[in-house]
């Protein structure tokens, strides 16, 4: 095998230059780091560079009449790039511990609100619970974002829930006040590549 040692390939005339031929294969050894400064084309984008989840296993329960982090659903992502995508998905099941008042949730990049209803005030989120539905049942909110970070830090994206009555607690993966009967809940996040 031969063995071509040089500092830099500049074509000989014009700005492109052609690597190899059709059908050829390029390897790059492992512990090797290729950097690009300027554009990439032809790469395709839209394929999935992470898939990660947080599955909610245990319950929650909650009367405050604010909005308030549901434990155990939140999760963190570092984007590679800041123009790559997070596609988050949320499903949640919950229920209300009898027939008073309802509860909302909503979605949260940190502390910065993200798919959320513009219609109403103070209960604006992505689902809500049913005092008279979901009274001693349980029902299923489902959310999904396709987000922008614009940023290559770690991202945490968390759900919220804001209970309407503080007599009747809202309550996640249980069926109102019966511990008899549980589910699953979770948020799981997708980085899309641009």
């Amino acid at each position: 095998m031969s063995e071509l040692k040089v500092n830099k390939i500049s074509p000989a005339t014009g700005t492109a230059f052609t690597l190899g031929d059709s059908g050829d294969t390029f390897t790059v050894p492992s512990g090797a780091t290729i950097t690009n400064s300027g554009t990439a084309t032809g790469f395709g984008g839209g394929k999935v560079l992470q898939l990660l989840q947080t599955a909610k296993l245990d319950s929650y329960s909650q009367t405050a009449e604010a909005w308030t982090d549901i434990t155990g659903l939140s999760i963190a992502i570092t984007p590679a790039s800041t123009s790559n995508k997070i596609f988050v998905m949320v499903a949640i099941n919950a229920s209300k511990a009898g027939g008073g008042g309802n509860g909302s949730f909503r979605l949260l990049r940190g502390s910065t609100v993200i798919g959320a209803s513009t219609v109403g005030s103070t209960y604006n989120g992505f689902g809500m619970t049913d005092q008279g539905i979901e009274s001693n049942t349980m029902g299923s909110k489902n959310c999904q974002f396709l987000d922008s970070p614009s940023s290559t830090s770690a991202t945490t994206y968390k759900v919220q829930l804001y209970n309407s009555n503080t007599s009747y607690a809202s309550r996640i993966n249980q069926r109102g006040s019966d511990t008899g009967y549980g589910a699953m809940s979770s948020i799981t996040v997708m980085e899309i590549g641009a």
